[in-house]
């Protein structure tokens, strides 16, 4: 008979409730939380105490499938900007639901037409990926939604790129899909450039 040890081995360092159960008892689960050898990440969705990782993006990653970190912190995650924001700005599509999560988020609903355009995938840990606008679209969005963030953070993420050797064709490939972001950052392309 396998020791605890043994068959907490045998789990992924996250998991959830139902994928614990295929392994484990109710009961040896119950230890392992009394014993601090896992951690409850949010209802149902526990990882290893030895894991290191972002427990607010895994427990979004959970809980919905086609969340995509976007804007203020996808901007960030890319090293265009030097804010670490408060909250997680996360795209689902339009009419999505959004669920309630104990990590700090701001919900954004975006079109589905345009959702997987510059949406990457990027590696959480924990044998768990989470979607990621590209550089390109998330300067994109910020010029789309300065109404929200101002377009000192539009601006400043496209400096930045730009003096990493970023290609204007590239940007205003991306920006096809949404047009009435293509004059404002021609415009600022022009007076950097």
């Amino acid at each position: 008979m396998p020791t605890i040890d043994e068959l907490l081995d045998e789990l992924p360092d996250t998991f959830r409730y139902s994928e614990a159960l295929e392994q484990i008892s109710e009961r040896q689960l119950r230890r392992l939380l009394a014993d601090g050898r896992i951690a409850a990440v949010s209802r149902g969705l526990y990882r290893k105490s030895d894991w290191l990782g972002d427990d607010g993006l895994i427990e979004i990653a959970a809980k919905s499938p086609q969340a995509t970190i976007c804007l203020r912190s996808a901007l960030a995650r890319h090293d265009l900007i030097d804010d670490i924001p408060a909250e997680l700005d996360i795209a689902v599509p339009r009419g999505s639901w959004m669920p309630e999560t104990i990590a700090p988020v701001r919900w954004r609903s975006f079109d589905p037409a345009t959702f997987s355009v510059g949406r990457e995938r990027l590696d959480i840990g924990g044998g768990r990926s989470i979607g990621i606008f590209s550089a390109e679209r998330s300067i994109v969005d910020a010029y789309r939604l300065r109404h929200l963030d101002g377009a000192d953070l539009a601006n400043d993420a496209l400096k930045r790129w730009l003096r990493r050797g970023g290609q204007p064709s590239e940007l205003l490939r991306v920006a096809k899909a949404f047009p009435r972001t293509i004059t404002p950052l021609r415009q600022t392309l022009e007076i950097l450039l």
